[in-house]
């Protein structure tokens, strides 16, 4: 059982996802305006958070803002009538970990939670990737059963859900854990943006593929020293993404990109 606040100020619409959670188990707090939802979660982190966009006294990005702020980290879903895809990178920028454009289908937004949940609930696992026939794999690469890999000064740990960067701990959204531990299944392998975006969501969600590209951009911010000249998640132009083998030296200037 998860412990899940809906912030909606359609009191019909809260109603309507308060009896669908709670009929899966989920302890189930609603506010209807934007203070509100920051003062619940100031009292206690919830599980997961269900944020509206446009509510009043303070709408969700001034939400995601405040909680931020304090340095909350609480797994989000945005449900929005802003459509565009503006709308959806700006509140993946903001840290979201999905975004479901109203008018939804009640059943798909249980079928967001139940996802987010698993990631915030157990280790994530990667969507494994093929391996090239008679591709020898690289020297010194991890196989995708081990839990720890290392990568220079980048640490993940698969059992305990942690990274490190050069020793020290970095807190990262569920959805950001999950893309580093698909990329790291396979140092040096590229990974398209569609390949990761199944790994995210899961098969049968549609979602725009330049999500991807604010997760990548915000787990940059958290792990890179220059996010602009990274040196362990490098964009291969044309194909997606990859984790470096190994990164190059840190006094080397206008590393790989």
């Amino acid at each position: 059982m998860a412990r899940v606040l809906v912030a909606e100020d359609n009191v019909k619409q809260a109603a309507l996802l308060r009896a669908y959670l709670e009929r899966e188990g989920h302890a189930v707090v609603v506010v209807h305006d934007g203070r509100q939802a920051v003062e619940e979660v100031r009292r206690g982190a919830p599980d997961l958070l269900l944020l509206d966009v446009m509510l009043p006294r303070l709408d969700g990005r001034g939400v995601l803002r405040a909680l931020r702020a304090d340095g909350v980290e609480v797994p989000v879903i945005v449900l929005s009538a802003l459509s565009t895809e503006r709308d959806q990178l700006l509140g993946f920028d903001l840290g979201v970990d999905d975004y479901v454009v109203k008018p939804y289908s009640p059943r798909q937004v249980m079928a967001r939670v139940r996802a987010l949940l698993r990631r915030s609930a157990r280790p994530p696992v990667a969507t494994a990737v093929p391996p090239v026939p008679g591709a020898a794999p690289a020297e010194g690469a991890p196989g995708p059963g081990e839990a720890l890999v290392a990568v220079g000064g980048l640490v993940l740990d698969r059992l305990r859900c942690e990274v490190t960067v050069d020793g020290r701990p970095v807190r990262l959204t569920p959805r950001e854990l999950t893309l580093l531990e698909a990329l790291a299944e396979h140092p040096g392998r590229v990974r398209s943006r569609r390949d990761l975006l199944v790994a995210l969501s899961g098969p049968g969600v549609h979602s725009l593929e330049r999500t991807v590209d604010m997760h990548v951009m915000n787990l940059r911010r958290k792990v890179e020293e220059d996010p602009a000249e990274p040196r362990y998640l490098l964009t291969v132009k044309g194909r997606g993404y990859k984790l470096a083998e190994e990164p190059p030296a840190v006094e080397e200037t206008g590393g790989p990109r």
